[in-house]
């Protein structure tokens, strides 16, 4: 076994998941909100009511809460519930993963999720280290499902059984990669991510190979994710980083189908699928 090297430092990963409000974004959260609700909140008192007892002036303070977030809510659940289904919709009900849906890819063997940070490799390519992490609500752990360049695919699109398709790190942009270089611990193919928006190229392209009879992708269902470039399946195992990794378990490449390199699409906001025509 070669000298194992481990990134350089990990950041403890924050738990903020920003998820889509607009039907016309893929990511993203709601800036500025917080300060227009509290202004609001505050308008909602007037002066009549600060003359009030304080028990009294506390019961309209939560009442004018209550309206402020009863209006909210009014106003986003349709928007949100006619775009997107979430992860608490199981597979039996046929939730497909589409161009567009962010997704956690769980390691079916291990339960452990697809995980990237801003924290080079300390060897190999020194690009940007991917590991799995083992807790689920950790926001470093999203996907964006994206097409390849130059083809036809929409957002809201169906993905069927060996379509080449891209994975967006949500966090920090880049593209989930692989290439020749040696992964840290066991020396197999270095899964790493690269790139940005308007940086992508072939070694960020993975074929999707569904298990089973299934022909789309859906929620919850087998797969395996097999690189163009090298031939490494996407894979990893119980070796796991020391000191600042944490207890993050390697994610490689290697050449053989094996029952360690399954994967399944677990958490996320899933898009509708497009109806076709």
């Amino acid at each position: 076994m070669p000298n194992q090297i481990y990134p350089q430092a990990l950041t403890k990963p924050e738990i903020e998941v920003p998820l889509p409000t607009n039907p016309n974004t893929q990511y993203g959260g709601r800036e500025g909100g917080r300060d227009t609700s509290n202004t609001a909140q505050l308008k909602l008192l007037s002066s009549r009511d600060l003359r009030l007892p304080f028990s009294k002036r506390t019961t309209t303070f939560t009442m004018a809460m209550a309206f402020v977030f009863f209006g909210i809510a009014i106003f986003l659940f349709p928007t949100l519930e006619s775009h997107y289904a979430t992860s608490t919709t199981t597979s039996d009900q046929g939730v497909e993963v589409s161009y567009g849906s962010v997704i956690k890819l769980m390691h079916e063997k291990t339960k452990f999720r697809l995980h990237s940070h801003s924290v080079p490799y300390g060897s190999g390519s020194g690009q940007q280290s991917v590991t799995c992490f083992p807790r689920v609500d950790d926001s470093n752990s999203y996907w964006i499902v994206r097409p390849v360049p130059e083809t036809s695919a929409r957002q809201g699109d169906s993905i069927e059984t060996g379509t080449v398709i891209r994975l967006q790190h949500m966090r920090t942009r880049k593209w989930l990669h692989s290439h020749l270089h040696a992964s840290p611990i066991s020396g197999n193919l270095e899964v790493s991510c690269f790139g940005n928006d308007g940086n992508s190229d072939t070694g960020d392209h993975w074929r999707l190979e569904i298990e089973g009879s299934g022909k789309t992708w859906k929620q919850d269902q087998k797969i395996r994710l097999h690189h163009v470039e090298t031939g490494g399946y996407l894979h990893s195992h119980d070796k796991k980083y020391n000191g600042v990794a944490g207890g993050q378990q390697e994610v490689c490449g290697v050449k053989e189908k094996r029952g360690t390199n399954i994967w399944l699409a677990a958490e996320g906001i899933f898009f509708r699928t497009t109806e076709k025509k």
